[in-house]
């Protein structure tokens, strides 16, 4: 529908002052009926206000700019004006973030969001240049390529940190211990679609680690604990799994349900509650074949945000595994995509999400039950300060004959224990583990 503007008054001086002389230039126009303030606009009058706006700016804006500019630029303005998460997306911005979750993709590899006006670093994603180039949790993004990141919608931020393979971008970045900030410039590459890394820490014991929830995360889980579970068959079986949720910034929701009930046989996950009751809905666990049953230790840090938070809410509620490192980020809100028909989106919040136990995460995080704060390693670990995961350590990895040769006779490397010795936070989730039955049945005793 279109709606005709009438004439609309502009008042327009320009003040030349120098030399004790003034001149003054005015263009008189109609000006427009004055209409009281009303707090209640109805629907109607809330259209009319915003094409007499667009009207205006694009007939005396001091640059020439298109209506779909400025209809696009507006519809960003509403929804950045909700919260940090909602967002207008273009057709090529739309295309991107389905890339993210289910297609290979170029970048730097981190999760960002808005804070209070700043863009701050949720976590680098591990195997990508930001993490290789010392990227952390809480930086805090200043420029890209030298335009001020403040000047920018979250997801142009997004847009123009993503390039072709290759390329180089430069960052000014605000490290979290840091008083001054740095040019940070980061090559471009693929990111790495694999969600989900396990290696042995001893016998029976694995170190999972999910790097983010993709499409393929659960699948990718349940391939690397049947492989675990036929690893360690012939040393008594799987007897423990230390969870890494660490500097994941979280993904799909339907993953971190069904990566939760992997571990759960019965129970809440999640509780879903909106503005509405069309908008709320509570995940339940089921009883499976794989079902887990071994002890768990998860592991999260101010990194693990939002399905991270789901899994780890859920598995400490339900009383299935202990919680341990440091308190998470704390993104407990729900975002719909929603495709719109000219190929652009919206990422709406339409929702809080809650744990079983009826805490909301939402700026609080999930506080662990055993806190451990992670120690950097020695000055000689410099060169891998911090998880140390290759091409090696991935699942179903290629391999050459040397390495088939050297698993043959038992001399392989051991990337798990050489790991301990650099992660304090990984040493101390493998000795609660391992001791978990221990305390459960002084437990039990104490009860009786």
């Amino acid at each position: 529908m279109r709606i005709m503007i009438r004439s609309c008054l502009i008042i327009c001086m320009v003040v030349l002052c120098g030399c004790g002389a003034q001149a003054a230039s005015t263009t008189p126009v109609q000006p427009a009926k004055k209409e009281a303030p009303r707090e209640n606009m109805s629907k109607f009058d809330a259209a009319r206000r915003f094409s007499q706006v667009l009207d205006l700016v694009q007939r005396n804006y001091v640059k020439d700019v298109t209506q779909v500019e400025l209809i696009n630029a507006a519809v960003k303005g509403m929804l950045q004006g909700l919260d940090p998460h909602s967002t207008f997306m273009t057709s090529d911005e739309y295309k991107e973030m389905q890339e993210t979750t289910s297609g290979e993709f170029f970048g730097v590899g981190i999760e960002i969001s808005l804070e209070n006006g700043q863009v701050v670093v949720v976590a680098p994603i591990e195997d990508t240049p930001a993490f290789r180039a010392g990227l952390q949790p809480g930086d805090v993004i200043l420029s890209i390529d030298g335009q001020p990141a403040q000047e920018l919608s979250l997801q142009e931020v997004v847009s123009r940190i993503r390039g072709a393979k290759g390329s180089e971008v430069e960052l000014g970045i605000l490290h979290t211990d840091a008083k001054s900030p740095q040019t940070v410039r980061i090559v471009r590459d693929a990111i790495p679609l694999v969600s989900v890394k396990s290696k042995p820490l001893e016998d029976g014991y694995y170190w999972v680690r999910l790097t983010r929830f993709s499409e393929r995360t659960t699948d990718e889980l349940k391939e690397a604990l049947r492989q675990a579970q036929k690893e360690a068959a012939a040393n008594g079986g799987l007897k423990g799994i230390v969870l890494d949720l660490r500097n994941n910034p979280g993904g799909l929701l339907d993953q971190a349900v069904s990566v939760s009930d992997t571990f759960l046989k019965n129970g809440d996950i999640v509780s879903i509650k909106g503005r509405d009751d069309s908008a709320q809905r509570t995940y339940t666990a089921r009883s499976q074949d794989d079902d887990v049953n071994v002890p768990v230790v998860v592991l999260i840090n101010a990194g693990s945000a939002s399905a991270s938070e789901i899994v780890a809410g859920a598995l400490r509620d339900q009383k299935r595994a202990l919680i341990m490192g440091e308190r998470s980020f704390g993104k407990g809100s729900v975002q719909n995509i929603i495709p719109l028909a000219d190929g652009s989106g919206l990422k709406l919040t339409v929702a809080l999400y809650y744990t079983p136990n009826g805490s909301s995460i939402q700026a609080e995080g999930i506080v662990p039950d055993v806190e451990v704060v992670f120690e950097p390693p020695r000055a000689e670990d410099k060169d891998n300060p911090r998880l140390l995961l290759r091409e090696q350590d991935l699942n179903r990895h290629l391999e050459n004959a040397r390495d088939k040769k050297e698993q043959r006779n038992g001399k392989g490397r051991d990337e798990g224990k050489e790991q301990l010795t650099r992660d304090n936070q990984l040493r101390m989730g493998l000795q609660m583990v391992k001791s978990l039955p221990k305390i459960q049945e002084i437990k039990t005793e104490a009860g009786k």
